[in-house]
């Protein structure tokens, strides 16, 4: 047998598309680079988490582009804005009426805080802002998109519920109940809202307002603790105040959450937003 000039052990460049072009495989290369630009990016300041944002945006159309071939509609810039404040406003309804029914059930009493208030305005929403872009861009834009190819887009907002869910496992005060309270509200009411307005913008506006609303009423996000406008007291059981977590552990949000996110999947269900299994391969 000659071997001369054989090409017998490399790849053909189409079985190298093909390989790249798979759905896990492009959400891994995603997930590394937009993870790489998070690690670098984390706890290093309001300014530096905006910079991290856009930087993790690039990592994110270059792999959509190159790597999954496909085109990026998801973070196109037309209607970014309007699309923006719709899911902020969402998500600001969202944190307020959980809180103000907590309130009314005896959870919390809020006191004005003192301190700078654009300071604390800007230093909130700047962070709020980075993280709500990588993780959208990593849950909701790579994992999500790429699982629903595989198992469709109900089986793609489930599992990334639950390992949106399992991620916040590590984070301070902790418990089992917080996390499965946060693959609800969080994990299931930002994929529906993903799917049905099938912008990245959309639910990065939510995701943002969301936490920096909690932060500014002076509750813990997902257990980190941060100066906000109000401060607030806290009294009753975990259940309802969410504990040392915050107001994501506890059960008001999470009924509030199933409220928004059925009626999200049922228009994206008549937009022809849901991929079925069937239809789950590329």
């Amino acid at each position: 047998m000659s071997t001369t000039g054989s090409p017998q052990h490399a790849l053909p460049d189409g079985r190298i598309r093909r390989i790249v072009r798979f759905p896990l495989t492009w959400m891994l290369i995603g997930l590394l680079g937009v993870g790489v630009v998070s690690a670098v990016t984390a706890d290093a300041g309001p300014v530096l988490a905006v910079v991290g944002a856009g930087a993790a945006l690039a990592v994110y159309w270059a792999v959509m582009r190159y790597a999954a071939g496909r085109q990026t509609p998801e973070i196109a810039r037309r209607g970014a804005g309007r699309e923006a404040l719709s899911g902020a406003g969402i998500g600001l309804g969202f944190v307020l009426v959980s809180a103000l029914l907590i309130a009314a059930a005896g959870g919390y009493a809020f006191s004005w805080a003192s301190g700078n208030v654009l300071s604390v305005v800007f230093t909130v929403a700047a962070t709020a802002v980075g993280a709500a872009v990588t993780e959208e861009l990593i849950f909701r834009g790579l994992a999500l998109q790429a699982l629903e190819r595989l198992c469709g887009s109900v089986g793609a907002v489930a599992v990334t519920a639950l390992v949106f869910g399992g991620a916040h496992l590590a984070n301070p005060a902790a418990t089992l109940g917080s996390s499965l309270a946060i693959a609800v509200e969080a994990g299931v009411l930002l994929g529906a809202a993903f799917l049905w307005r099938r912008t990245i913008w959309f639910v990065v506006g939510l995701h943002a307002a969301w936490n920096a609303t909690v932060a500014l009423l002076g509750i813990p996000v997902s257990g980190h603790v941060s100066p906000g406008l109000l401060a607030t007291e806290v009294s009753g059981p975990a259940w309802l105040t969410g504990g040392g977590f915050g107001l994501e552990a506890s059960i008001i949000p999470v009924a509030v959450s199933v409220l928004l996110a059925v009626p999200m999947l049922v228009l994206a269900h008549r937009r022809g937003g849901l991929i079925p299994v069937r239809r789950g391969r590329r």
